[in-house]
């Protein structure tokens, strides 16, 4: 029995509601996190494989009980390498620095403006440096998310640094197909955009797409976004009005034309009933990609031109972006033969770098990965998160729901008693 612990706030097997996952930031803040680390989980879910998740916090479980209970600890990890996230990867470095079992970073990924400055001195680089030397203690190698990760830590003088991409572009292991459904893209297709913060031009790209495409639907990820659809509660730094769909004035939500969702699994069946998807943000179009709709990406950072180089997703930099950029001109440009034709090479490179690091995987002989995916397709998801007419209600019923979980726990010791 091979016993993982993994990073992650829950198992890919728990349906919890929107309301928590905004209460407790169950996703980590944007829910494509959820779909690199349930592809992670998926991956390892083999028949003797008994695995947890550390809920992002290891330090709690601390490092001897990690010692003692488990084989590995597999930590597949997004852009670590950035200012805002030191206080995780410091919480992290300070476990494993402690561990004497194996450690896995599973992927991880440097973060910094384009065009990317190599050998440049970054705030983050002594702690990434502690982290790099903890982990290769106890691993013969690190995987990085791409060219310029894998650059980075180089220049910090780590050699034994791999580029295996993302885990969630190996969700459905060696199998990927994607392609245009139509030759061309017309005004009543269904299209999804998704979009960081105000990353210009694409306050302009929205607004003239409002009035090319009927059938626009704006996809949103992160936490402010969740907010606004659960409470109508608008963002703090984006004005009102604003191009971007940040409040609840913007035509996007008045009209009912906006979503989120809150685990991968309806968010695939959702993109799939879709034509084509594209926008700054790297994982709604991975999304897209293993629900076998075209997307393409607008690259702003170092993070997501990265990872599109590193699968040959369609791509453009933001340098490159005009105000008057068509979905229909990136959707005839799009060419998803690479992407496809090198994904098994990848898969392959990607699980060279697990077997050597000596992890089982679903996708080798005598497992079975659709067992993983029979038993996600039983379980009842919260469905797509919509905007809500009456506010108020749905706040009393979440209010009277936190204050039931609150009794609840408080109580619990108790009972045991």
């Amino acid at each position: 029995m091979a016993r993982i612990l993994i990073r992650g706030m829950k198992t890919p097997f728990e349906a919890i509601s929107a309301e928590r996952t905004l209460d407790e930031d169950i996703n980590g803040g944007n829910s494509g996190n959820l779909i690199f680390l349930e592809s992670a989980y998926k991956l390892l879910s083999t028949r003797d494989a008994e695995i947890s998740v550390d809920h992002f916090h290891p330090e709690l479980l601390g490092a001897d009980v990690i010692n003692e209970r488990f084989d590995a600890f597999v930590i597949p990890f997004a852009n670590a390498f950035r200012p805002a996230f030191q206080p995780t990867l410091e919480r992290y470095t300070e476990v494993i620095e402690r561990l004497t079992i194996p450690v896995v970073v599973l992927s991880c990924g440097y973060q910094g403006k384009l065009p990317y400055a190599p050998g440049e001195a970054r705030p983050i680089d002594d702690l990434a440096r502690r982290f790099m030397r903890a982990v290769l203690d106890r691993s013969p190698s690190v995987g990085a998310r791409g060219e310029y990760t894998q650059d980075y830590l180089r220049q910090l003088g780590f050699r034994d640094v791999d580029v295996i991409g993302c885990p969630s572009m190996f969700l459905d292991g060696p199998r990927l197909n994607v392609a245009r459904r139509s030759p061309a893209l017309d005004r009543d297709a269904r299209v999804g955009f998704n979009v960081t913060s105000q990353i210009p031009p694409m306050g302009e790209i929205i607004s003239a797409h409002l009035e090319s495409y009927p059938n626009l639907e704006y996809i949103g990820q992160n936490r402010d976004a969740l907010r606004l659809l659960l409470w109508g509660v608008g963002s703090d730094t984006i004005p009102d009005p604003s191009p971007f769909p940040a409040h609840r004035s913007h035509r996007l939500l008045r009209e009912d034309r906006a979503r989120m969702f809150v685990d991968p699994w309806p968010w695939f069946d959702h993109l799939r009933q879709l034509d084509f998807v594209f926008g700054t943000r790297i994982h709604g179009n991975v999304a897209a990609l293993l629900a076998v709709t075209p997307a393409y990406v607008l690259a702003h950072d170092s993070r997501t031109l990265e990872l599109a180089r590193t699968f040959e997703i369609p791509h453009r930099l933001m340098t490159d972006v005009r105000p008057d950029t068509d979905a229909a001109e990136l959707y005839a440009e799009a060419d998803y033969g690479p992407l496809v034709t090198g994904h098994p090479a990848r898969f392959e490179r990607f699980i060279g770098f697990v077997e050597r690091h000596g992890l089982r995987h679903v996708f080798e002989p005598g497992e079975d990965p659709s067992a993983f995916d029979r038993k996600i397709a039983s379980i009842d998801f919260p469905p797509a998160v919509r905007v809500r007419r009456n506010v108020l209600l749905h706040r009393l019923r979440g209010r009277s729901g936190r204050l039931i979980r609150r009794v609840s726990r408080s109580l619990a010791p108790a009972v045991g008693v």
